[in-house]
């Protein structure tokens, strides 16, 4: 059995053997198609946290324990480890045109890729129109790669082909549906100006909590046979410890190292993001801070600006409430991860994953 820790390479290992398997078909269709593929493969092999791919091991090792013997149930949690991980790669590249993003894990973003080809091409019409069509165009091939992948279709012969668990193919279909839903949320908050706190915390359970943990979680024990009850326990810490992810995520979009995010400093101001810190910030701050950080949302800033933003964050207490949040649901989740009937190895290795998510710098 893979350790939980080495779950990210082994994930990697079958994105790499899918975009292989992939290319001649895509090489049929036109060499110009073929390079796309091969920039999604860079894309979704460049880096990641590998999160849900992680989670879904998590939760099938809180399963049948004798399903957690068989190495072909293994191959089978890598590889919906892998399918979530394309449609992450999905969400990552739109998610960079909706948010004009420059770079990502500090490299241009696909859309930017496709727009410097268009230059360095000579093609005719506006580059970035280009650039932002095409990268469209390769969300979509990942998210029906994702598909594809999750019930072991295509040119790679699996070792563990059988048919899906009915819960797997349910929770599959309500993830795609929850995190599209949450992204048209999070879009929609911004552009409507919807400063409030439920309404941060409605985009966290939808675009990031379930996505990135409960549903995750689920989908691994469901593939080991897990009754309603484990799932529905799953699926609460699932939702704790998104929260809290997300909320470490909305930290360092402000008071990230750009070393180690990959991204610029203060980036989520720059990109408008309606986050749960900014929420915090307004509600708690003065008149006049209020005020700094209204200016401070949607436009490029100076280092002394995002500075500025910084301390008002600071000084109205708004970090130390979402500090205060994060340690609460990483508590919750602890507490109920104690409780849950599983073995002691599967209980050591979701505690463990909770704890190295909510506190990291990247």
């Amino acid at each position: 059995m893979v350790n939980i820790a080495h779950v990210p390479a082994a994930v990697d290992e079958v994105l790499a053997k899918y975009f292989e398997a992939n290319r001649p078909a895509l090489d049929a269709i036109y060499p110009a198609v073929a390079h796309a593929g091969d920039v999604l493969a860079d894309f979704a092999l460049s880096g990641g946290k590998r999160v849900r791919p992680t989670f879904v091991y998590a939760g099938w090792q809180c399963g049948s324990p004798d399903a957690a013997d068989e190495a072909s149930d293994e191959t089978m949690v890598l590889r919906i480890g892998a399918a979530i991980e394309l449609i992450q790669a999905c969400a990552l590249i739109h998610d960079d045109i909706l948010d004009r993003s420059d770079t990502r894990r500090g490299s241009p973003t696909a859309h930017r890729r496709f727009e410097s080809l268009h230059i360095e091409r000579g093609f005719s019409g506006d580059p970035a129109h280009y650039g932002v069509s095409a990268a469209i165009l390769l969300g979509d091939l990942a998210l029906a790669w994702a598909d594809d992948l999750v019930h072991g279709i295509g040119p790679v012969d699996w070792t563990d082909m059988r048919p899906l668990p009915r819960p797997v193919g349910v929770l599959w279909s309500q993830m795609r549906t929850e995190v599209l839903g949450g992204q048209l949320l999070d879009i929609t908050n911004e552009s409507s100006g919807d400063e409030s706190i439920t309404a941060a915390y409605r985009v966290m359970e939808y675009k990031t909590a379930a996505y990135t943990v409960a549903r995750p979680l689920q989908l691994g024990a469901a593939l080991a046979g897990a009754d309603d009850a484990l799932l529905a326990g799953l699926h609460r810490i699932g939702l704790d410890l998104g929260v809290a992810f997300q909320l470490r995520d909305d930290v360092l979009g402000v008071f990230g190292d750009p070393a180690q995010t990959g991204k610029p400093s203060g980036d989520d101001l720059v990109e408008g993001k309606r986050t749960a810190l900014l929420a915090e910030g307004l509600q708690r701050a003065s008149d006049a801070g209020s005020d700094l950080l209204r200016a401070s949302i949607g436009r490029d800033l100076t280092d002394l600006e995002v500075t500025g933003a910084r301390e008002v964050l600071v000084d109205s207490g708004a970090l130390t409430a979402v500090e205060e949040q994060i340690d609460a649901c990483l508590d919750r989740a602890l507490t109920a991860i104690d409780a849950l009937p599983v073995t002691e190895p599967a209980r050591t290795d979701l505690t463990w994953i909770a704890r190295r998510i909510t506190h990291r710098e990247k």
